[in-house]
């Protein structure tokens, strides 16, 4: 009866993203069908970590995480996992043999949220790598379907598009990780002279990243590339909104794109797609 197990767990992972993330979810919906359940695996698996150290103020977080490690450690070793999004996550790691170096990378960036406020270029890049490009690197576990040379030959485009959705959200989120969280991201930047240089010297960093993606996006397998170009657009035009927005509203104001739009965008990312992949 393991399998009814199964299935709750997968449930949690489905429910989880689309909960908080649509556009994710939208995303994935344009996935080969067999892909969605272990992309809402990865998502669940680090939406959990990520709400540890971005929601639960008045609790003892440090703990938390430390639980989570050794929970996700022995999730992996022993097949099994009583906590549904682990459960559901061991199976993803092991169907596409996912490296513990990826997932360890990623939990060390969650810890360091709790003990780091500001960041140095060396220590915004490993946090960068650890919070983003390694995700980025689970889902072409997923989408390359255990075909190593893919794989290996797709890694630098998708840790740059999981760099480029990274960064645009640190912009969309401004207002919440400095005035609420404490926290600075971007280094040398003084948040409280927001400047248009500023905006525009991190703006040209992400511009890259997104050129850069792109490039992959159109050597992913036909199983995956329509559903990955339709988070990619998604960002792409939440960050030119962010591009258009001045600096002091982007501090005091979180930049979204309203979920009715997003199903909008959602049916131009199809007519673009056939045009941007080619």
């Amino acid at each position: 009866m393991k399998s009814l197990f199964d299935e709750l767990s997968a449930s949690c992972s489905k429910k989880t993203t689309q909960l908080y993330s649509t556009s994710f979810s939208l995303g994935i919906y344009f996935l080969k069908p067999a892909l969605h359940r272990a992309i809402y695996g990865i998502y669940g698996f680090v939406r959990l970590a990520d709400e540890i150290v971005d929601s639960f103020q008045g609790y003892d977080q440090e703990v938390m995480m430390a639980r989570i490690r050794k929970e996700t450690q022995e999730a992996i070793h022993e097949r099994i996992s009583i906590n549904p999004i682990l459960n559901s996550f061991q199976h993803v790691v092991h169907a596409y043999q996912i490296e513990w170096e990826l997932i360890d990378t990623f939990l060390k960036s969650m810890e360091t949220d709790l003990l780091q406020k500001e960041h140095t270029q060396d220590s915004y890049q490993e946090y960068i790598l650890g919070s983003a490009e390694v995700v980025g690197l689970m889902c072409l576990r997923v989408f390359s379907e255990n075909d190593t040379a893919l794989y290996d030959s797709l890694k630098p485009y998708a840790m740059k598009l999981g760099a480029a959705f990274q960064k645009v959200n640190f912009l969309r989120d401004l207002k919440a990780d400095y005035q609420t969280l404490g926290r600075t991201y971007f280094p040398g930047v003084n948040f409280n002279l927001f400047s248009y240089a500023d905006k525009a010297q991190i703006q040209q960093e992400i511009e890259a990243d997104f050129e850069e993606a792109l490039i992959g996006i159109r050597r992913l397998p036909a199983s995956s590339r329509r559903g990955v170009y339709l988070a990619y657009y998604y960002y792409k035009k939440l960050f030119l909104r962010i591009k258009e927005t001045p600096p002091e509203k982007v501090m005091n104001a979180r930049i979204r794109i309203p979920d009715i739009d997003k199903f909008g965008l959602m049916f131009r990312s199809l007519l673009r797609h056939q045009f941007d992949l080619l």
